[in-house]
């Protein structure tokens, strides 16, 4: 046996860093525009941010997410899918404030059923980020509460329709709520038996991937369903070693990863985008499954790109990949039994 020396035993007894808390990191965020752009090395002077737009719709970017923002580079993706401009306050003709009929798909507090089979649970209106192409950016949060009296209304409403066979965990973002609330809903959703399915829409697990923790996973995988886990990026350079981290501890708690972007002007309207997205989620164990016309909401008019272009870049991307990198080029309509393709 070799016994080790002075300085093996003090490397040995050296304690390893706590790790930060994913709620650490949230309440780290960056909520000021011009304070994300002087992190970049860019004059916010020299950009058309609006603080009435950020009045409007709060500015919440993650530390790690901006650290894979390019310094220097005020036309960088990531930054334009956050930074609050002045494009904002333009009001453009069929753009409203609720672009995809929630309202008129409300089954009771917090439960949206639009398709067959299929019901949502706005969960939340909290998120780790803000997007400023939001569809719900307008939406009611305050009203339609799903958590209300622990669920009770939201699951009743499930329980009492055969016909459901699928949740849809929403918001907002249902990784914002802690763990023991996530813990408390899906309780509750067992006790409803024509349940099969459980689908968790979240872009957590790629701009504050601190938040894929041993709670999670362990909840995750003590489900009682399969479990599609739908994440959302729009570009290649959301990923990193983190992110990938992420995903392959969702992949061992059991779960399916999706991937769903928006096309986005100026974010991934280029064929050598959409290539690197689709082949970089793939790298990290995530399905490429739905690539979305923009929504259109009140205030992302500016991130439109017409569906001419859209079908080109989709064609495109089609001819140069695997049939199971391709994502469906769809579009949201009001009332419509599914997502339409483009």
């Amino acid at each position: 046996m070799i016994t080790a020396g002075p300085h093996s035993m003090q490397l040995s007894a050296t304690p390893l860093p706590t790790p930060v808390r994913w709620q650490q990191l949230w309440r780290e965020a960056v909520r000021d525009p011009r304070a994300l752009l002087e992190q970049l090395g860019l004059d916010p002077d020299a950009l058309p941010i609006s603080a009435e737009a950020a009045a409007q719709f709060a500015v919440r970017v993650p530390q790690g997410f901006i650290s894979r923002m390019r310094k220097g580079d005020r036309h960088d993706p990531l930054l334009r899918q956050v930074l609050p401009v002045t494009d904002e306050l333009q009001h453009a003709p069929g753009f409203t404030l609720d672009a995809v009929g929630d309202g008129l798909a409300r089954k009771a507090t917090g439960v949206i059923q639009k398709y067959h089979g299929r019901a949502l649970l706005v969960t939340t209106g909290s998120c780790a980020i803000n997007c400023r192409y939001c569809f719900r950016r307008h939406f009611d949060y305050g009203t339609e509460n799903a958590a209300r009296e622990g669920w009770r209304e939201a699951v009743d409403a499930i329980a009492q329709d055969p016909g459901i066979d699928e949740v849809i965990l929403s918001g907002g973002d249902p990784l914002s709520l802690a763990t023991h609330k996530l813990v408390e809903l899906t309780q509750a959703l067992k006790q409803v038996p024509h349940l099969r399915r459980l689908r968790i829409h979240s872009r957590l697990p790629v701009v504050l991937p601190e938040r894929v923790d041993d709670e999670l996973v362990q909840w995750i995988a003590g489900l009682p369903w399969p479990v599609a886990f739908v994440i959302h990026a729009n570009h290649a350079n959301e990923f990193d070693d983190a992110v990938d981290a992420a995903m392959a501890r969702l992949r061992g708690a059991g779960a399916t990863l999706l991937n769903q972007a928006v096309l986005l002007r100026g974010v991934n309207d280029s064929l050598q985008a959409l290539q690197d997205l689709s082949e970089r989620s793939f790298a990290a164990g995530v399905l490429p499954y739905y690539l979305y016309q923009v929504d259109r909401v009140q205030g992302v008019a500016h991130f439109e790109v017409d569906d001419a272009t859209a079908k080109a870049l989709h064609a495109q991307l089609t001819a140069r990949l695997s049939g199971y990198l391709v994502p469906k080029l769809v579009r949201e309509i009001s009332g419509d039994a599914s997502k339409r393709p483009v």
